[in-house]
């Protein structure tokens, strides 16, 4: 995926601004799932410059989700009408909530990166599942928060066009940040880090920054789950939402944006359409059986989808390419 003109990126936020009304009236089933998709592309984007670009491999995204989501939500709950009981009133303070949040994020991402980006392979791993689980401690711990018994009470502020509005302004962000002079330091990282150190490229700083603005996004997506649920509780960030994640970008091919924004929405559907299999009364019977369980056939078709493309879905296709792959 190249550069994004500005225009495209204006014309989306117009196209979803003027689509909400009509998007709204759909089915609220559907509408569940298309806002999940949107949530979901937030994710897996942010999640693709650490993991992806910059060839780090986190597993604690779901404990930035989680952060934004209980910032804003606090946010909103306590000065959701500071500035008055208007519409236009309560929607300023929950952006300003989403940014808080947001940022809130992105500052526990820079105190997670910092000491612990110096660490590499499967060390960071360990490191970044650590720090999802002392988030997830905390929160449960946190009485302000509604600790074990979860958040609620949330106004229902995100729409169609908050969600795919962000969405799109994420991928925008990435795809140019990337591709820019600057951003190709995340590349130089992820091809060989030690070559990178010896041409003076302070690999850190590059890594830290992926892994700030990575949980800052994962933040303003938390804040969009939950002020569309209107209830959170911190099993919903724990461990095996960051896998969820991480499966989306490996499925979709690390360091390709439009095959992670792609496999956001087909492993966002497919749960769904496979619930919807075990309806199906002309089935044989113990294909019926298999089909309840759905999970089972969810995870079948990964296993099947990583043996026939264990680069991913769009591995190797639209993206920069490594030294190692034009030495080959």
């Amino acid at each position: 995926m190249d550069k994004w003109p500005k225009s495209i990126l204006i014309a989306v936020l117009l196209g979803c601004l003027i689509g909400s009304p009509f998007v709204f009236q759909i089915n609220p089933y559907y509408y569940d799932i298309l806002l999940g998709i949107g949530i979901s592309i937030i994710l897996a984007a942010s999640l693709n410059l650490v993991n992806g670009y910059t060839g780090q491999f986190s597993l604690g995204h779901a404990g930035f989700m989680g952060i934004g989501a209980y910032a804003s939500s606090w946010v909103t709950l306590s000065y959701g009408y500071c500035l008055g009981a208007n519409t236009t009133s309560t929607t300023t303070v929950f952006l300003l909530a989403l940014l808080g949040g947001g940022l809130m994020a992105g500052i526990a991402g820079l105190m997670v990166g910092v000491p612990s980006l110096r660490l590499k392979g499967d060390y960071l791993a360990i490191v970044t599942l650590a720090f999802n689980e002392i988030i997830k401690g905390v929160i449960q711990n946190a009485e302000p928060l509604g600790a074990q018994r979860g958040l609620g009470g949330m106004v229902q502020h995100t729409n169609f066009f908050w969600t795919f509005g962000f969405a799109a302004l994420t991928v925008y962000v990435v795809v140019h940040l990337v591709n820019s002079t600057y951003g190709r330091g995340f590349l130089a990282v992820r091809d060989d880090e030690i070559a990178a150190e010896a041409m003076g490229i302070n690999t850190t700083k590059y890594k830290v920054l992926a892994f700030v603005l990575g949980a800052f996004f994962a933040g303003i997506a938390g804040g969009l789950y939950a002020h569309f649920k209107q209830f959170i509780h911190p099993e919903g960030f724990n461990f095996l939402r960051s896998v969820d994640i991480v499966v989306m970008v490996i499925l979709g091919g690390m360091g390709n944006t439009a095959g992670v924004c792609f496999a956001a929405v087909l492993l966002t559907i497919l749960p769904e359409f496979l619930r919807s299999v075990s309806h199906y009364t002309w089935l044989p019977l113990w294909l019926q059986q298999i089909a309840e369980n759905r999970m089972i056939l969810y995870s079948l078709l990964l296993i099947v989808l990583m043996l026939t493309r264990p680069q991913g879905l769009f591995g190797g296709l639209g993206m920069p390419r490594r030294r190692k792959d034009v030495e080959k």
